[in-house]
């Protein structure tokens, strides 16, 4: 018998290969750097982290090293849901609802309390997430760039679980910094929000969905991904080896229901990309 969990992940990801996000009104932004390296997949003793893709780097700060370092799969439900706001308002003031309720189903959150619930969970990383700082260096023989953002300059949270039914409301918001908004604006990667959902038990698997996504917007020819540099993209916090290759194989697998037209062939030496049509049809 197959479990309810994976056949809702099925029911979700035949959706989405039925109805394009655009009509789904799905498309989530994120930051083409944020797509290149990413968050961690687990929380950090450490203030600061960093991941490298090439010749890119990113390092993302706790500011408030008291809260912590945004990690796991919420921060990153949170980036593309608040890129798509700042994208389609052309604003960088952003309202994240009057109503928790109505914020934990965007996501498919419970309504569940307690250290581990979802509520607190939401809370914690959205905290994290807009009391971070990051920079992006790209560096090679000839150049060196770095671009240093704090992500919000101001963020108001909701103080405690209100019901629909309830008149009581907090207008939760964000305002992001003026770099991290422009960086967001200039180099936006267009993903499927209902694809993050469908994935969100998962950091690598969104992370897998996200990098093939911007990857084949510019692939024209087979490329070789050695297993080495994967790890260093993707796995910066596995011990070993053969976890990452594992967790890695899984994730694809599952972003592969999501985005059946993503073309790779796994080998023993790493991950062939082939030229494929983008997640997100071009405008």
């Amino acid at each position: 018998m197959i479990k309810p969990r994976i056949v809702k992940f099925l029911d979700a990801a035949d959706a989405i290969l039925q109805l394009p996000a655009k009509e789904a009104h799905s498309i989530g932004y994120i930051a083409r750097g944020l797509v290149q390296a990413t968050l961690p997949h687990r929380e950090q003793k450490s203030s600061t982290f960093s991941r490298t893709n090439g010749n890119l780097t990113l390092t993302i700060t706790a500011i408030l090293p008291e809260l912590g370092l945004p990690y796991g799969t919420i921060p990153r439900l949170l980036l593309a849901w608040v890129g798509r706001e700042a994208v389609i308002t052309n604003s960088r003031h952003i309202f994240l609802g009057d109503k928790l309720s109505v914020f934990l189903k965007n996501f498919e959150l419970l309504r569940s309390g307690g250290p581990r619930g979802d509520i607190t969970r939401l809370k914690d990383q959205t905290a994290r997430l807009f009391s971070s700082a990051m920079s992006i260096r790209y560096c090679n023989d000839t150049e060196s760039h770095s671009k240093n953002l704090i992500v919000a300059d101001e963020y108001s949270l909701w103080t405690g679980f209100v019901d629909d039914s309830s008149e009581n409301t907090w207008n939760a918001s964000v305002t992001l910094s003026q770099t991290f908004f422009e960086e967001l604006i200039e180099y936006p990667v267009p993903l499927d929000l209902r694809a993050y959902v469908a994935l969100k038990t998962s950091p690598m698997a969104i992370d897998i969905y996200s990098w093939l996504s911007y990857r084949y917007s510019y692939l024209r020819k087979s490329t070789k991904i050695p297993w080495k540099l994967l790890e260093i993209q993707f796995g910066a916090d596995y011990a070993r080896t053969r976890d990452f290759r594992h967790n890695f194989k899984k994730g694809l697998q599952r972003v592969r229901y999501i985005y059946p037209d993503a073309n790779y062939h796994l080998s023993d030496e790493g991950l062939i990309l082939l030229p494929s049509r983008t997640h997100i049809t071009r405008r």
